[in-house]
């Protein structure tokens, strides 16, 4: 759901990236030909995926990857890393700065702009930066990505040096690396001499720069994000400094970028416009590929055996592979099975009945890969600890069985029920009542062949162990929506189980750290999850530039199973019209269409 020194510094910054990962079976499309300027392209969105938010600061339920995706293109991040060189680093052309430079023992940032200018002709100043600062500190709970004690909490003063230039002073020392690629790449330069407005027509002023006014300003803007059919006419979207700007964004998810002919950056687009076409299912959206609908489609894994003739039909076929892990989170405030959760080793039962290989092989079509912990499985970086490498939790029904046995459970009619409630070693556990059944509800995205047979393959492992599993299928953003943090009390803490990853659950920026998706008060932690000893581990691998911190970070969190591991798609099977030249497939999921180009 993520994209996201001196020069020395971030050159070794970016070797390190490198050294961490590369853009694996991705690669480009054939480049060559002879350019042709102008033209239009139709790319195919993931089922039921359907784009809704385009102001830069995400709240909860607009944090997909194709949101960020789309309005990056529109504004510029602050930082933009992707896989367009070849490797996950930093892609200043797709940024508003040039590389930061660390100071003061890597306290002090000092950012400088590149020359960019606004769509009503204002110049991108430090002003700007400082008002995405002011909305987000005053607003920060309503922020997707806010994560307690990270940006903007780690940030103690904002000095602006000049128009182009300015400084944050960070309240402690922190890893170059994670900073820059997970913190920064957050930050994106706002129209304040457009945005800093409380009310449609009202007069511009300077109201971020106190809290009260933040939030009046923030309510107004995030207001006014929620109205999808009028962002083609509303000027607050037409203020944009990137390569594109919006010419159509409907409820429906299709929207087309059309070129920004006040783009003054060095990465001006090619294309006249890009659409990016919503399906309800994968297989709907085979049928438009066969038809030639879309220049830029994929294929669902069950289809690969159909390869040839897709090619045939002037296509290119390859996998795009993601930066991603696949889970499936548990609730541990859901009042009737929270306690239940909590039992490590009934996760490890759990675990333990998913045959990840066999789900990779057979239901995907080697389309995907097993994965075992919290850091991507591939491509391998040294991130990746010898404990996730090995697997702690082989497929064993046998041993997943007795796990349950031995702690208290007996099967009746086929349901794993609690008949010794306490806290010793042979008992269901702290918190679980004697009667309690293994009755557990999954909410699953729709739309894809593939997860559904996963979906029924667990439920057929799990029942195998005394788990009854029911299925509730829902689109994409219903499924996140009520996949909500919550407390017992809460109606919207009924949820118990809850997948979203047809095309990867989480995509990392380019350091795959934790903090958040397991810390104890991260953003994206949905099943809210807690455990001191990750959140100890999470503060080191993101202050301390040693590999092993991270790969401390990642056997820890392998073996406690805060969620259920699942094989990890590739994002999609792509087909790519022939004619189409210089697409890069981005394991960070941006897309970069203003160097897409037609080949005559």
């Amino acid at each position: 759901m993520k994209r996201p020194l001196t020069l020395a510094v971030f050159g070794a910054a970016v070797a390190l990236l490198a050294a961490g990962c590369s853009s694996g079976g991705g690669g480009s499309s054939a480049s060559g030909g002879t350019p042709q300027q102008g033209g239009s392209v139709t790319f195919a969105m993931p089922p039921n995926a359907t784009p809704n938010w385009i102001f830069p600061i995400g709240t909860p339920g607009h944090l997909g990857s194709y949101n960020a995706a789309i309005r990056q293109e529109v504004f510029l991040p602050l930082y933009a890393y992707d896989g367009y060189s070849g490797t996950v680093a930093m892609d200043e052309k797709a940024s508003a700065a040039k590389a930061p430079v660390y100071s003061n023992g890597g306290k002090t940032v000092d950012i400088k702009l590149n020359p960019l200018t606004w769509a009503n002709g204002q110049k991108v100043t430090s002003r700007d930066v400082e008002f995405w600062f002011n909305l987000v500190k005053a607003n920060k709970s309503q922020w997707g990505n806010y994560n307690a004690g990270d940006i903007p909490d780690n940030v103690g003063r904002f000095e602006t040096v000049s128009d182009t230039e300015f400084k944050l002073h960070l309240t402690k020392a922190y890893n170059p690396d994670w900073f820059t690629a997970n913190q920064l790449n957050y930050v994106t330069p706002l129209p304040q001499s457009v945005w800093d407005v409380e009310s449609t027509g009202g007069k511009v002023g300077d109201y971020d720069r106190t809290t009260d006014g933040a939030k009046k300003v923030f309510k107004y803007l995030t207001g006014e994000a929620g109205k999808l059919s009028e962002y083609a006419n509303n000027p607050l979207w037409k203020a944009a400094n990137g390569p594109f700007t919006v010419k159509e964004f409907t409820t429906t998810g299709q929207v087309t970028l059309a070129k920004n002919p006040k783009y003054t950056g060095p990465d001006t687009a090619h294309l006249d416009s890009v659409t990016f076409k919503p399906f309800t299912s994968a297989d709907a959206e085979l049928n438009v590929l066969r038809s030639g609908g879309v220049d830029y489609g994929y294929m669902p894994a069950l289809a690969t055996s159909q390869q040839k003739s897709i090619e045939n039909l002037g296509y290119q076929v390859k996998p795009w592979a993601g930066w991603a892990v696949t889970y499936i989170p548990y609730n541990f405030n859901n009042p009737a099975m929270g306690a239940v959760f909590k039992q490590l080793y009934v996760r490890q039962a759990v675990q333990m009945s998913i045959d990840q290989t066999t789900i990779a092989r057979v239901i995907w079509h080697n389309q995907s890969v097993p994965g075992y912990g919290p850091v991507p499985q591939t491509p391998v970086s040294k991130y990746l600890s010898a404990t996730q490498k090995t697997n702690p939790y082989p497929f064993d029904l046998n041993k997943a069985k007795a796990l349950l046995t031995s702690h208290g459970w007996t099967i009746q009619n086929g349901v794993a029920t609690c008949t010794q409630a306490g806290s010793g070693a042979n008992q269901c556990g702290a918190g679980v009542k004697a009667g309690t059944r293994l009755n557990l509800t999954i909410d699953s995205q729709s739309g894809s062949t593939e997860t559904d047979n996963m979906m029924q393959e667990v439920q057929s492992s799990l029942s195998k162990i005394g788990i009854k599993l029911s299925i509730k299928s829902e689109p994409l953003n219903s499924v996140l929506d009520h996949t909500a943090q919550c407390k017992p009390s809460q109606s919207s803490c009924s949820w118990q189980l809850s997948f979203f990853g047809t095309a990867g659950s989480w995509y990392f920026p380019a350091y795959p750290s934790g903090e958040q998706i397991f810390s104890s008060t991260g953003s994206s932690n949905l099943g809210s999850y807690v455990d001191p000893t990750v959140d100890d581990l999470i503060k080191k691998s993101t202050s301390s530039s040693d590999p092993a911190a991270m790969q401390n970070y990642d056997a820890y969190v392998t073996k406690n199973l805060p969620v259920i591991w699942m094989p990890n798609p590739a994002y999609q099977v792509s087909a790519i019209k022939n004619n189409l030249r210089g697409v890069v497939q981005d394991p960070l999921v941006f897309i970069q269409p203003q160097r897409w180009y037609l080949a005559k």
